[in-house]
């Protein structure tokens, strides 16, 4: 769709009734993919040549870095998910996989560019189902390996009801974690139910009267609207559930169905039809309702909500972020690179064995090397898709040309009142931020979408 775009904005700016079927095509289907990476994780492909960590990082010019852990176990597959995990509770292969991770972290000190670390994340999978000696390790991985100071760093650790224990929540507040993000999706035991989530109510209460004991700088609680079954009024009650409990930060998103899950498209759609726009809708104004600022389309916040920590600072585009873990992504300003990617349990667990077994974690082998243009889309839209907004001075000093002289099709947006220009940055209208989805998606390159369709997931 891009590549058309691109040749006929013109005409089709200079058309009123050609200018209204665009924005038509562009919001009848709001919910295309959920674009939180650019470019997308299926375009990687194996490397022609392995590519020296050394050399990839002595090239890197972000001032601070971005450390990733990705832990790719769970306790069970939830029917929504296509993330890089396994559902696997062995204690063994628990420690064998943070042992490797560890391996992982010594190697690549070694070439560690000399820049501090300004967030530290550990993701996945939920890292709180490790043993709490192997949740306590990867802090002293990331404090002791890597280099990374907790007084300076924003720290976040993602966590699941069913995994919260004293001893861990002890273990995350002495290691100054800033932020718990917890993913509940639904209060309602038939919505959790309907996507293969094993929770029970109570157990999520209990869970989050005990996280509120600890007093976290910022709480994150996720939920998921479109679910099997949901309706406005069930929505609402699980909104407000969360709510009760005053988190300082709340992401909603849209429930997607990609291959090889378990909840299928058909699934979304109550008698025929799609319901995540009403919901949307009514979930942003109660959020606002209630003192929330929105940063995306997905992320709410009190105004804040921030760490008590001097944070160093780290810019929106997220490049030198360095991933450790197996499925775990690496940025640099011109190479993104990870292990090899799968949602199938047969072909993941392979991936995973393959990890635990190397020796040798000193080069890229399985990635993308970005063109300029993907630099360039990556750079807007990460801007663009967030309140914030795109500054076209900071394009122009980043690529020495103007965002609309490279990409004039971004014109279309302002003329359907999708965005706006205010003050010299390019704006999200509320529209426009509802759509955030589709944005993303109709902005991807023709290179890059024939890559991310030819994609085989095993």
């Amino acid at each position: 769709m891009s590549h058309t775009i691109n040749s006929t904005y013109t005409d089709i700016i200079q058309h009123a009734e050609a200018l209204h079927k665009w924005k038509d095509n562009l919001t009848s289907e709001p919910y295309r993919s959920y674009l939180y990476a650019y470019p997308h994780k299926t375009s990687y492909r194996e490397l022609e040549n392995k590519l020296p960590l050394s050399e990839l990082w002595s090239q890197e010019a972000a001032e601070t870095l971005f450390l990733y852990m990705h832990i790719p176990f769970c306790g069970a597959r939830c029917g929504f998910c296509n993330l890089f995990t396994l559902p696997d509770k062995r204690v063994n292969v628990h420690t064998q996989y943070v042992d490797a991770l560890e391996r992982q972290a010594e190697q690549w000190a070694g070439i560690m560019p000399n820049k501090p670390i300004a967030r530290f994340a550990i993701g996945g999978g939920t890292p709180t189902l490790l043993e709490p000696v192997q949740l306590d390790r990867l802090f002293h991985i990331a404090q002791q390996i890597m280099g990374m100071d907790p007084a300076q760093a924003s720290i976040s650790v993602e966590t699941s009801p069913d995994t919260i224990t004293t001893e861990r929540l002890d273990i995350l507040k002495s290691r100054q974690v800033d932020r718990v993000s917890m993913g509940i999706q639904s209060f309602v035991e038939f919505e959790a139910d309907a996507i293969y989530r094993p929770q029970k109510p109570q157990e999520v209460e209990s869970a989050l009267k005990q996280l509120k004991l600890y007093s976290y700088p910022i709480l994150n609680l996720d939920l998921i609207y479109g679910l099997p079954g949901q309706t406005l009024e069930s929505w609402l009650y699980s909104l407000d559930k969360a709510l009760s409990y005053e988190p300082e930060e709340l992401f909603i998103y849209p429930l997607y169905t990609r291959e090889h899950t378990i909840v299928k498209p058909e699934q979304i759609r109550q008698s025929g039809e799609d319901q995540r726009l009403t919901l949307y809708r009514a979930a942003r104004e109660r959020l606002l309702m209630r003192g929330y600022t929105q940063y995306s389309m997905r992320r709410f916040a009190k105004a804040d909500a921030m760490s008590a920590k001097s944070l160093l600072p780290y810019g929106c585009q997220e490049e030198g972020m360095i991933g450790l873990g197996c499925g775990a992504r690496s940025y640099t300003k011109t190479v993104h690179y990870s292990s090899r990617y799968s949602v199938g349990r047969a072909a993941t667990a392979s991936i995973i064995a393959d990890y635990v077994a190397s020796s040798d974690y000193t080069h890229a082998d399985y990635g993308i090397v970005l063109s300029a243009d993907d630099q360039q889309r990556r750079f807007i839209l990460k801007a663009l898709l967030h309140t914030e907004g795109l500054a076209l001075s900071s394009y122009v000093e980043r690529f020495t040309t103007s965002a609309f002289a490279d990409y004039p099709e971004l014109n279309l947006l302002v003329h359907t009142e999708l965005a706006v220009i205010e003050e010299e940055v390019l704006r999200l209208t509320e529209e426009g931020l509802m759509y955030s989805d589709s944005i993303g998606d109709w902005f991807i390159s023709p290179a890059i979408r024939e890559r991310m369709e030819s994609c085989i997931l095993l």
